[in-house]
């Protein structure tokens, strides 16, 4: 056997390439005994064993029969079989089954335990995924868990108000079913945000799909199984903190895909500091009341409040159809000139419609929400101007017995807080103005 000659090199899909490793590894599942991974190690090692006597008994025989080859051609053919190493399994080179000193390269823990990629090779899977992917019209989306697809609790967390969840929860029998699961053995209960299932089962028609999570590992598999109990999503692409090459980071380095063919999906902007250009911030899903106030919310929970995100239109409904967006163009704008495409590119000129037209001032914001505010407003295609003259369309504030609110008012322009910007930024779309007017205080 030789992973890298019977696989890599010919494979043109990272969901091959984690097939081979488990089919010649003999690894059954992400979740395999220590047993089980003792075993495989010992047999990557006298298979490694196998191929070195093969190699020294390849040299030998040629050895006896080279008197009519010339040293310039033996030295030629000795060059060809020279291993590049382009990945170690352990300590060994996944190619010829060398023992390898040092560790360089990327580990890729998650795919299986102790395999590790050179930069080289990960480069040239990328690129043949890249290829294999385009030819089938789809892209990468790395799908963060908690917050974005899910909300999880601790039961000894459960507010009073939320006991009644206790009664209400959904068989592990046929988790496809069922949307609230009590996860006895983690001490846990969790909760799908509403859309989920048929958010993903669209979504892979468009997208390789990865989750990526800050979660431990047991917690990210666990999840996966509740989320895709057929394994028809995420096969093996299943990240967690423990995969990651950065502390409290993710990074698009653990993930084979190109960057230029990612998009990101998660609720976190700061996880995500060298690759803001590939996300789509999530609107949180607070359904328990622990999420509510580990973000500092003084509020009811979904849960407390017996109420849901809308099925149709909450937040991954609207997302999919951004997705969509982004996808179609990438794809029938573009389809003489696919490889040099990026698809930050596109996300960019998407988010620069949602409020294009618009001419913004803001009025008595607090000072360090303001960068930001302006920042977001004019990513999505909006103008933002110091003082107000007859072009502004929205004055944005809080207080409506300011100078310019009064000018807003007496002009009738749109009057309207904050939240306006932060609520289109979430849904991709204009939001009506009127459920974010300013009214004055009595």
């Amino acid at each position: 056997m030789s992973v890298v000659t019977d696989s890599p090199v010919h494979s043109s899909n990272s969901d091959d390439f984690i097939a081979f490793l488990d089919a010649e590894l003999g690894a059954s599942s992400p979740e395999s005994s220590p047993d089980k991974e003792a075993e495989n190690e010992d047999e990557l090692e006298s298979v490694s064993r196998i191929k070195r006597r093969k190699i020294e008994s390849t040299e030998e025989t040629e050895g006896s029969t080279s008197e009519g080859i010339s040293k310039q051609n033996l030295e030629t053919s000795i060059k060809v079989d020279v291993c590049t190493h382009p990945g170690s399994f352990g300590s060994m080179c996944i190619r010829c089954g060398q023992q390898l000193d040092g560790k360089s390269g990327v580990t890729f823990g998650y795919i299986h335990k102790g395999l590790r990629l050179h930069d080289e090779e990960i480069s040239r899977l990328r690129n043949t995924d890249m290829k294999s992917l385009l030819c089938r019209k789809k892209l990468y989306l790395v799908l963060d868990l908690d917050h974005t697809l899910l909300n999880s609790t601790l039961l000894a967390h459960l507010s009073s108000e939320e006991s009644h969840l206790l009664h209400q929860i959904d068989s592990l029998r046929d988790v496809s079913k069922g949307s609230l699961f009590k996860l006895e053995h983690m001490h846990m209960m969790t909760k799908l945000r509403p859309f989920v299932r048929s958010f993903l089962k669209e979504a892979t028609e468009m997208f390789e799909m990865y989750i990526y999570t800050m979660g431990d590992r047991p917690y990210a598999l666990e999840m996966a199984k509740l989320l895709d109990p057929q394994g028809e999503y995420f096969n093996a692409k299943v990240i967690s903190r423990d995969d990651g090459t950065q502390k409290h980071q993710k990074g698009l380095d653990v993930v084979l895909g190109q960057e230029s063919a990612v998009l990101i999906l998660d609720d976190t902007e700061h996880a995500w500091l060298k690759h803001k250009d590939n996300l789509i911030l999530m609107e949180r899903y607070h359904f328990f009341a622990s999420s509510c106030r580990q973000f500092g919310f003084n509020c009811k929970s979904l849960a407390e409040l017996r109420n849901d995100e809308d099925e149709t239109d909450g937040a991954l409904a609207k997302i999919l159809k951004v997705l969509k967006q982004v996808h179609c163009t990438f794809f029938d704008k573009h389809e003489d000139d696919l490889v040099n495409r990026d698809v930050r590119q596109v996300l960019s000129s998407v988010r620069s419609e949602v409020l294009s037209g618009c001419v913004i001032v803001f009025s008595r914001i607090f000072h360090g929400a303001l960068p930001s505010l302006r920042k977001m407003a004019e990513q999505m295609g909006a103008t933002c101007l110091a003082e107000v003259d007859p072009s502004v369309t929205h004055v944005v504030g809080t207080d409506a017995g300011t100078e310019k609110s009064w000018w807003a008012v007496k002009e009738k322009k749109f009057l309207v807080h904050p939240r306006w910007i932060e609520a289109a930024n979430y849904f991709w779309e204009k939001q009506p103005e009127e459920n974010f007017i300013i009214k004055k205080k009595q």
